[in-house]
């Protein structure tokens, strides 16, 4: 079980998250006013999903009335899909690790790309 709480830092502010919920596969982690969540699971069959999600929450202008604010939401998360056998830790980390560090190569060039529609 991960430590509670866990830390976000978006925009160079680092978020305390409570845990709040825990079941058997996973646990969620929030922030007081739920605007910045943390989940993370495992789902077992044929082969294992781990999975790391951030959903955040803001209100903003509405682009159409901009004198009235709406609420914005996104999400994202990594998922590693594996065979219950043939991989070690150790190699699925690999594996991430690669993933995450080209992702943030460059600071987060590659991100950057990605989000603007490239491929």
């Amino acid at each position: 079980m991960l430590t509670d709480p866990q830390s976000l830092t978006v925009n160079a502010v680092a978020n305390t998250l409570p845990r709040i919920t825990t079941n058997q596969n996973g646990a969620v982690y929030s922030k007081d006013d739920g605007s910045l969540k943390l989940s993370v699971s495992s789902a077992y069959g044929k082969r294992t999903r781990r999975t790391a999600r951030v959903d955040f929450r803001k209100t903003a202008a509405d682009p159409l009335f901009p004198a009235q604010n709406v609420p914005y939401t996104m999400s994202a998360y990594i998922v590693a899909d594996v065979p219950s056998t043939g991989f070690t830790i150790v190699e699925q980390k690999q594996i991430v690790d690669a993933l995450t560090a080209w992702m943030t190569a460059s600071s987060g060039a590659n991100t950057t790309k990605l989000l603007g529609g490239e491929s």
